[in-house]
This record gives structure tokens, C-alpha cells and sequence, in this order.
């Protein structure tokens, strides 16, 4: 079945939102665990997206990058603020509040996974609006695991450039770390030369293969 350009953008609206408000939430939740209370100071320890919403991060990019079926839908919120000074071990706590981010969109990859097995479920017995239940925790699926893959690079300010830094010498870590400047205009021509697709279409497939093969989803 065919979907629509506006079936495909209403089929990604709730599993885009919620996977970067999530993700932001867990930096904020592990970061509290840590000792850094600024983003429940700041009312940012919420699931409402209104509070994490990026216009250009959440909306425009992912929906142009939908208009354009490049193949890998990507996005942001509005990023926690995080004050390592409150931290106990900073290097150490921030590579983990920087860790929280992508396990928390796996996590959210089972949760889509379980709402499309209901999909499924339900339009065997042929209840109506389950193709949609499904499609949309098939979407759910993608997107995290994309955005998974994607914070995983090294590229900084991702989270992966992060743990990759506390594991670096303090001197060669802060060095490092100042490429985040250009982080931004690095992954989009990396994306704009194919580059990012290149290194993640392999890892999401597979990783979106797996997570079907375990909830025996169809392919």
C-alpha cells in the first residue's frame, strides 16, 4: 500500500516527538541522578514536547528530510542544559548523562515495536485503524533507531563525541571537543555527500532487523 506524502508525515509526528523529547529527558533525569538539578529547575524533566521542541530540529529538518525520502530521518530538541560543576565525577558523569540519550531511544524502539506487534494483532482479527497502529510503531521503530546510530558518531557536540572524549587525555579531550563549533555544518555535509548514510544504513537495518525478528513483525 502506497502511503501518501501527508499519510507519511502524520505517520512520523508522534514517534519524532517523542523520541527527541525523551532523549532530552533522559540526559536531564540521569544528569539529576548525578547531582545536576538545573533541568527540573528549569521544568525540562517532562514529557511534554511543547517544553523540548526545536522549530528547526524537530519540525522543518525531519519534514523536509520526509518530502525528500532521503532515507534517514534525523532531529533534535531544544538540548538539556547541563552544569558539570555539580557534578561529582564531571568527565565520568557527563559521558554517561551523555550515554543516556541513545539507550533511551532503543528503549523507545522496543516500546514502538510492542504498539506495531499490537498493529499487527489487531488487524488479524480486522479491526479497523490497525495498518496505522502498525505503520506508526514501524515509524517508531526507525526513527529511534536512527537517532540512536546518529548521537552514537563521534562527531561533537553528538553524545557519542562525548563518551569518546572522557576517554581521551584531559588535554587532547579538550581540544576535541572544540570542534563542536563546526559540528553542525560537519554532519550536514557529511549528510549532504551521502557520507552519513553511507555509515548508518548498515547499522539501522540491521539493528531494525533485529528488533523485528523479535517481536516477529513482518519485513
Amino acid at each position: 500500500m502506497e502511503l501518501t506524502t501527508i499519510q507519511k508525515i502524520a505517520m512520523w509526528v508522534l514517534p519524532v516527538l517523542f523520541a527527541v523529547t525523551v532523549h532530552e529527558v533522559a540526559h536531564g533525569y540521569v544528569a539529576y541522578l548525578l547531582g545536576d538539578k538545573t533541568a527540573k529547575i528549569l521544568g525540562r524533566l517532562t514529557f511534554n514536547p511543547l517544553k523540548h521542541i526545536d522549530i528547526v530540529g524537530t519540525i522543518i529538518i525531519p519534514g523536509i528530510l520526509l518530502l525528500l525520502n532521503s532515507g534517514i530521518v534525523m532531529g533534535w530538541a531544544k538540548p538539556v542544559p547541563i552544569d558539570t560543576r555539580q557534578l561529582r565525577h564531571p568527565r565520568r558523569d557527563f559521558a554517561l548523562i551523555s550515554a543516556a540519550g541513545p539507550v533511551s531511544n532503543f528503549i523507545m524502539a522496543l516500546i514502538w515495536a510492542g504498539i506495531a506487534k499490537g498493529g499487527v494483532v489487531l488487524l488479524a482479527s480486522g479491526i479497523p485503524g490497525a495498518f496505522a497502529i502498525y505503520m506508526i510503531g514501524a515509524a517508531g521503530i526507525s526513527i529511534n533507531v536512527m537517532l540512536m546510530v546518529l548521537n552514537l558518531i563521534p562527531i561533537p557536540p553528538l553524545d557519542g563525541s562525548h563518551v569518546f572524549a572522557s576517554l581521551l587525555p584531559r588535554a587532547i579531550a579538550i581540544q576535541y571537543e572544540r570542534l563542536a563549533a563546526y559540528g553542525f555544518y560537519i554532519l550536514f555535509l557529511l549528510l549532504a555527500l551521502g557520507t552519513i548514510d553511507f555509515i548508518m544504513r548498515p547499522i539501522t537495518n540491521m539493528l531494525y532487523m533485529f528488533i523485528s525478528n523479535l517481536f516477529n513483525l513482518p519485513h
